[in-house]
Parts: C-alpha cells; sequence; structure tokens
C-alpha cells in the first residue's frame, strides 16, 4: 500500500505538472490539455486544477468556441495580482524593492540611490527592511517568499562584502522579513533575469563599484560547489597592480570599476574587461556575453573594444565567434531575478 507521505509527495508531483503546463503555454490551456500533456486521467487533472484555482495560482477565461460545440469550453492562464514575490537589492551605491506576480507583471518597484559605503552595516539594513516592507504593504497580491540580492559572498547567511565592508553580517536575521527569505550575490541574480528562450547559455557581467558575473548554462545559474562563482571583479589582471579592496593587487575592479570608468571613461576599462572575459570563455566554452549595470550604459563604446579583445584572445573565436550583447533590465536587473527566482519556485512547486 502507498503510504500517505508518498501519496502527498505524488500529489504535489502532479499539481506541480499542471502548473508548469499553464505557465509554459503561450495561451490558454484546457483541463484535457493538461491531462494529456501531464499523463493523468482527465478525472485527477480536473482535481489538480481545482487546487490551483483554490490558491489562486491559474484563473478560468473562455476559451473560443468551435462551430455547431455546446457551451464554451474553460481555459486557464496564470493568475495575475493574486501570488506574488519579492525582490530586494543591498548593492554599494543604491538599495531596490521590487514585487512581482506569476505572469512576471510588476506590482510595486522602488530604487533609492545612496552610497553605503561609509554607512555601519546595521544602518543600511534598516533601511533594506524598511524598504522591504513598505513593499509589502503596498503589494496587491499575497508575497510568498523574498530574495535578497548581495555585492558580497554567503555563507550560511552570513555575508562577506569588501565593498561595503561588511565581514560576516548576518543580513537575513537583520531584514527578519515575515515571508520565507533567501539569498544570493547580485550578479547571479541579474544573469538570472536575462534568460529566455533564446538566450539560455552567456556570461552576464554587472558592472557597478564591484563587478560581478553571473554564469548561466542551459538555463540554469552555474553557482560552483559553495556558491561563489562569478566572482570576476577578482580576478588578477595586472598581478602587481594596486591594491584592491579585497586586499590582493591588480584585480579587474581596480582597472575597470564604476569609479574607473567615472574617471577615465569607457576606452580605459574596455581592453581589462575584454582580456578578463576571454579567460572566462576559453574556459567555460559559452559564446555570449552581456554586459548589465553601467556597462550597458556605454555599450555603444564598450562592445567594439571588447569584441576585439575576443576575437583575439578566446581560441575557438575563428570557428565559433563569441558575441557580445548588451543586457536589457538595466539596474532592476537583479531585483527583479531575486523575485523571479521566487516565481520560480513557486512554478516548480505549487503546494
Amino acid at each position: 500500500m502507498t503510504s500517505p507521505a508518498r501519496q502527498r509527495s505524488l500529489r504535489d508531483h502532479n499539481v506541480s505538472l499542471a502548473l508548469q503546463v499553464v505557465a509554459t503555454a503561450d495561451r490558454p490551456v484546457s483541463r484535457a490539455q493538461i491531462a494529456a500533456a501531464t499523463g493523468v486521467t482527465r478525472a485527477t487533472a480536473s482535481a489538480l486544477v481545482d487546487e490551483l484555482l483554490a490558491g489562486e495560482f491559474v484563473r478560468e477565461v473562455a476559451l473560443p468556441r468551435r462551430a455547431h460545440s455546446g457551451r464554451p469550453a474553460t481555459g486557464l492562464t496564470l493568475a495575475t495580482g493574486t501570488v506574488a514575490a519579492l525582490g530586494v537589492e543591498i548593492n554599494v551605491d543604491y538599495l531596490a524593492a521590487m514585487v512581482v506576480d506569476l505572469t512576471g507583471a510588476v506590482g510595486f518597484e522602488e530604487l533609492l540611490d545612496v552610497d553605503n559605503r561609509d554607512r555601519p552595516a546595521e544602518q543600511v539594513l534598516g533601511d533594506a527592511r524598511a524598504l522591504a516592507r513598505r513593499a509589502l504593504r503596498k503589494a496587491s497580491g499575497g508575497v510568498v517568499g523574498a530574495a535578497v540580492a548581495l555585492p558580497g559572498l554567503l555563507h550560511d547567511d552570513l555575508l562577506l562584502a569588501p565593498n561595503l565592508g561588511w565581514e560576516a553580517v548576518d543580513v537575513k536575521q537583520a531584514l527578519h522579513l515575515p515571508v520565507p527569505t533567501t539569498l544570493d550575490n547580485e550578479a547571479n541574480y541579474a544573469a538570472l533575469s536575462e534568460v529566455n528562450a533564446e538566450l539560455r547559455s552567456f556570461v552576464h557581467i554587472s558592472g557597478e563599484v564591484g563587478i560581478g558575473a553571473g554564469v548561466v548554462i542551459d538555463g540554469a545559474l552555474f553557482r560552483g560547489s559553495r556558491g561563489w562563482s562569478g566572482e570576476i571583479g577578482h580576478l588578477t589582471v595586472v598581478p602587481d597592480g594596486p591594491r584592491c579592496h579585497c586586499g590582493a593587487r591588480g584585480c579587474l575592479e581596480v582597472y575597470a570599476g564604476q569609479d574607473v570608468l567615472a574617471r577615465s571613461g569607457p576606452a580605459a576599462i574596455a581592453r581589462p574587461l575584454g582580456i578578463a572575459l576571454a579567460g572566462i570563455l576559453n574556459i567555460l566554452d559559452i559564446g555570449t556575453v552581456l554586459l548589465g549595470g553601467v556597462f550597458a550604459e556605454h555599450a555603444e563604446a564598450l562592445v567594439p573594444a571588447i569584441q576585439t579583445e575576443l576575437d583575439t584572445r578566446v581560441l575557438w573565436s575563428a570557428l565559433a565567434p563569441p558575441q557580445v550583447l548588451v543586457a536589457g533590465n538595466g539596474r532592476r536587473a537583479a531585483c527583479l531575478g531575486a523575485a523571479a527566482s521566487v516565481i520560480n519556485g513557486v512554478l516548480a512547486f505549487a503546494s
């Protein structure tokens, strides 16, 4: 006999499959189509849909009536303004929050420009907590979870962020949000925001005061064994160069960070960026680079120069030329990707 736990697990799995059928369809789907796609009976599919309707994950819409048919069929789409997720970003020179529903619609968005480099961690986190709670109050739907994008390395919820001067900061405890909360590097979430059906493998490089890279392979983030991958800003480009905030010398951030860009212009940072990116592409065999953050704002000057470095330094460039594209989500990318990570979790496990 199947145990209740296994029955529950199977039911959860089928509910999740049914929701994914609705979420990935480009038009409303019927209960019969859900049954066919998931391999369950029509009666079971109808029961699964009833659970999704009760949880406000989906809503019913009328399907076009066929000629000589009886009553109009009912289709299902993702519900708007019901289930939602909160994305928060704490960065060196701004704070941001965003609420996104299951369809990707943004219900709340706010970005505060503030220099956080010389501020105590508890003060910065207090402001971020106030912003997040304001977003939760103004959300039109029920927020089921939050994700926080951060400029540093995470280990057991403790943050090491050299550009903020933070070490062993318990971000989750300080924010104390009233919904389940996850943390990740801002570059990872920024990369996640750019994934779509046509763009499945790329390196997204986010230019702020620090420089981070999010690596996406076949639509999934590559995090490394401990979640610390993508710290491209601390690749050494000049071994005996100036000291970086991290304590090492000659890091990419010293030669291509936002402060250098403002001081010396795009031409000064393009070559070190191209050199570092060529090394990443040679190692990972990924053919696309996305420029995000402030790099996207200076793409007209940066793209040709970086492309030249990649064409020269990537071993396989003659066989499959790498391409440099501009990310589409700008400064909202990490917040959007953070919220999307929560929504993806909901879609993968609906109940």
